[in-house]
């Protein structure tokens, strides 16, 4: 019986982590859920699945929580901040972790989980991006196995044989060149000028998959892409110039591995997170995840095309960062999470997404990324960056 931590419980992901979970009683048990700001989304979810923890990262929200908790009737152990929310993913409470706490928010837990050698779902991105060299060696210190649900990754991790220590590494397995596929987001197909008067609307109506309003943006934008990029050179261990994306805008095929001797791997299925989550509670073996299985002959084709760097600066800004390496992606991550609020706060336009993290890029060059300190500090420095220079952008 694997014992769940779902970290960012009311999410889109930790929504489809417990479809999947609750299918599954005789194998799979969330016993600890967490989420931010939404005592009502956590109560509803503590009802349904009555962990032993629940927890709310904003401390204000404990009484309400637990008296929640009480009128349910339930012995659900009421918990709040984000320090507790570590303890918990490293302690007896679980020994499986789903990481989904968006934004580098969900950093602190992650490391938790990793150190303590739990079985780490990792759908944080920020996580690889503000300090993937950081998590990959604290996995390996701690003996965890991150196993990615983003579909992408988790379709890489499916096509690499498995290594010592049960992560996939790109490096000994033969490899020439993954492939990232890119659904092109809502505005795929369109130029520059088609952009300028994006509504944030528009931009979290994704096509084929179900997201939060972050996610969404951060995929009509491509930064998603970018970000994504970054996670696999670290989960991998590829270099960066042996990673390309294409756009595929059905959403069937995950992504390719293409290897030293002309094979090229896929994996395919339809676009729904919880397949993904599936591979990562099973693995290495299989179970029902309540999606259908892939009906090639009913989607009839199988669309490919370049990104549009031009239209989409984002993904271009992304690869920059990662040749840059030291803080360059946590510069980038954290710049990106201000212009995206603000974009759906409606302060800047949409193409002021990429002009804004272009700006803080170019204002505070990269330094070598020694520690986990250094990183927080030139996350918090792009913010800062960021946050002075949304006027110039404003919508």
């Amino acid at each position: 019986m694997r014992r769940v931590a779902v970290l960012g419980a009311t999410g889109s992901i930790g929504t489809s982590a417990l479809d999947v979970i609750a299918r599954h009683p005789d194998r799979l048990r969330a016993s600890v859920l967490a989420a931010g700001r939404d005592v009502d989304g956590l109560l509803a979810l503590c009802r349904t699945h009555r962990p032993a923890h629940a927890v709310i990262a904003d401390a204000s929200a404990l009484h309400a929580l637990r008296d929640g908790l009480v009128a349910l009737g339930l012995p659900t152990q009421a918990h709040a901040g984000g320090e507790t929310i570590c303890a918990l993913a490293a302690g007896d409470a679980c020994d499986t972790v789903v990481a989904a706490i968006v934004g580098a928010a969900g950093l602190d837990s992650t490391l938790a989980a990793a150190r303590a050698g739990k079985r780490l779902l990792l759908a944080n991105k920020e996580s690889l991006v503000l300090a993937g060299e950081l998590l990959m060696r604290a996995a390996r210190d701690g003996g965890a196995d991150i196993v990615p649900i983003d579909s992408e990754h988790s379709a890489i991790f499916q096509c690499l044989p498995p290594t010592a220590g049960g992560n996939r590494a790109a490096g000994s397995a033969g490899v020439a060149r993954i492939v990232l596929t890119a659904s092109g987001g809502p505005f795929a197909g369109q130029d520059r000028r088609a952009l300028a008067g994006v509504t944030p609307e528009q931009a979290v109506a994704h096509p084929t998959w179900s997201m939060g309003p972050k996610i969404s943006v951060d995929s009509a934008t491509l930064m998603n892409k970018g970000l994504e990029v970054i996670e696999a050179h670290h989960l991998f261990g590829i270099p960066v110039d042996a990673i390309d994306v294409l756009v595929h805008p059905q959403s069937l095929v995950h992504s390719f591995v293409e290897f030293v001797d002309g094979s090229t791997l896929a994996q395919l299925g339809l676009p729904d997170m919880r397949t993904a989550l599936a591979v990562g509670f099973a693995w290495p073996q299989r179970m029902a995840s309540g999606v259908a299985g892939l009906d090639l002959l009913r989607h009839g084709r199988l669309d490919f095309s370049a990104p549009d760097l031009d239209a989409f600066p984002c993904l271009a800004l992304a690869f920059d960062a990662l040749r840059a390496g030291g803080t360059a992606p946590a510069i980038l991550n954290a710049a990106n999470e201000v212009a995206v609020a603000a974009f759906l706060a409606r302060r800047i336009g949409f193409l002021s997404i990429p002009a804004l993290v272009a700006d803080v890029l170019s204002a505070l060059p990269a330094t070598a990324a020694a520690s986990l300190e250094t990183l927080l500090d030139a996350d918090a420095r792009a913010r800062a960056r960021a946050t002075d220079a949304l006027a110039a952008h404003a919508a």
